[in-house]
């Protein structure tokens, strides 16, 4: 099956070539190469459009590229043009987007589409694909459409147009994974689902298998340096914590990153490690006894969930986290929940863990197991074939 995978993915070509601190989504790019690979190894041919956004209101217009370093030779990305001038930029990377689906559709027709999360690059793609080009849609269902990462609603002109949009496609859509059963909740009841939370790279597979005894005494976030990651209030914690011989180590880049550093200046625990390949980032966590994920509270558990938490699971290490909506019984057993992500709460939270060593609690297996590459790969082509099935029945 030759599918359209059009998610806002981020390469290194992009990082390069366009202003993306505001916008950097490092777990997601992570999460869509490995769907791309799991997708490729079942034998399907995969593209990835992107809309290549830039949020930074700059006066200049970025051309249309190919990826010049893809994550894998056999799978091309392509990058929509960029305009990211205020009033103009939301519409001009929908628009081009869709010209660029369009134009790799004439040039080799796709049998389906994947997009990624609601965006409305995404949604305009998967419209016009059901009506104009009859291909089954699965959506890859990350962060809830209709409320912001806190769980409020926004009731701005352009948000109610864009939630009437996201309903079209959620009606409409042959196939859908989500990271929560809330987000799958939002599809009717008849479409074919599967929940994906994350997936276990290869990469942290074959670092896990570090033994208790060998491991370091590090607490470890890693993922992108944005607002709502809980990061200012994670270092302030560490502040307070009062752990000897314990170390924060913090993996990553966004937004925060020079504060993050100037606010742990001459601490000399806290252990910044900058930008991670795939591989580095799964040996960093399979020494760490302790994964942090100290994201702020949402009032909706569930519209978002953060996928180090399946990282974290499945390199062994033992999480820490605000709630995201329960998770299966068998990866709770690796988490310990905090009620808010207050520096004092934080805190409180770690000195227990390391006092009472739960971090000794770890869902290893259960991780790899459900989220692994086989699992997920296995689940992913069920539902495309499921999706496309039932697609060519309503034709």
């Amino acid at each position: 099956m030759r599918i359209a995978y059009i998610a806002p993915y981020q390469g290194p070509g992009l990082l390069s070539r366009r202003p993306t601190l505001l916008n950097l989504g490092l777990a997601a790019n992570v999460k869509m190469e490995l769907v791309a690979e799991l997708l490729q190894r079942k034998l399907h041919t995969v593209e990835v459009l992107s809309q290549g956004a830039v949020v930074e209101r700059r006066l200049r217009r970025y051309p249309a590229f190919r990826e010049p370093k893809p994550f894998d030779p056999t799978i091309p990305v392509f990058y929509a043009s960029a305009l990211p001038i205020r009033r103009v930029n939301g519409l001009w990377s929908a628009f081009w987007t869709l010209q660029l689906f369009r134009r790799r559709h004439r040039q080799s027709a796709f049998d389906a589409v994947l997009i990624y999360n609601l965006q409305l690059p995404q949604v305009l793609c998967a419209l016009y694909a059901m009506r104009r080009f009859g291909l089954p849609v699965v959506l890859e269902y990350e962060d809830d459409a209709f409320v912001d990462v806190g769980g409020i609603r926004q009731n701005s002109w352009s948000d109610r147009g864009h939630r009437r949009l996201a309903r079209a496609v959620l009606s409409s859509v042959s196939g859908c994974t989500g990271v929560s059963p809330h987000i799958l909740s939002q599809v009717p009841a008849v479409v074919p689902k599967a929940l994906l939370r994350g997936v276990v790279s290869a990469n942290v597979l074959e670092a896990s298998g570090v033994p208790a005894s060998a491991r370091k005494d590090w607490v470890v976030f890693s993922g992108t340096h944005f607002r709502s990651k809980g990061l200012e209030q994670l270092v302030k914690a560490w502040d307070l914590v009062s752990l000897p011989n314990w170390e924060l180590h913090i993996a990553g880049h966004g937004e925060k990153t020079d504060m993050l550093r100037k606010m742990a200046q001459g601490n000399t625990s806290i252990v910044f490690h900058g930008l991670l390949n795939r591989e580095q980032n799964a040996r960093l966590l399979s020494m760490a006894k302790i994964g942090a994920n100290p994201h702020d509270v949402s009032a909706i558990p569930g519209n978002v969930f953060a996928f180090k938490i399946i990282e974290y699971l499945a390199a062994g290490t033992h999480v820490v986290t605000t709630p995201m909506g329960a998770l299966e019984s068998e990866l709770e057993a690796g988490l310990t929940y905090m009620p808010d992500n207050s520096p004092e709460t934080i805190a409180a939270t770690l000195r227990r863990v390391v006092g009472e060593r739960a971090y000794e609690r770890t869902a290893r297996q259960a991780a790899q197991q459900l989220y692994g590459p086989e699992a997920v790969a296995k689940s992913l082509d069920a539902l495309l074939n499921q999706a496309r099935t039932g697609a060519v029945a309503h034709v």
